[in-house]
């Protein structure tokens, strides 16, 4: 505070240095938090995909198989 009160270009130059300190250190705790978040909806979307690929998986098994020899639905092209 005194930095900042004080008119010499030397306090100045220290009171600006301080508040690029706290800038930058609220940037890096910002970043932690953004990494921590990442994290853990990285977990949680794999958590999701997992039950969506058993699901799949699920499905796969029962659903009945196509005879080889069916009537094809649409236009014929040659």
């Amino acid at each position: 505070m005194l930095s900042g009160v004080l008119g010499s270009d030397r306090s100045v130059s220290v009171n600006i240095a301080i508040m690029r300190t706290f800038v930058r250190l609220r940037q890096l705790i910002l970043e932690e938090s953004l990494s921590d978040r990442m994290e853990k909806l990285e977990i949680d979307t794999d958590h999701v995909f997992k039950i969506v690929f058993q699901r799949l998986d699920t499905l796969e098994r029962n659903t009945p198989l196509l005879p080889q020899k069916r009537r094809r639905i649409g236009i014929k092209q040659d």
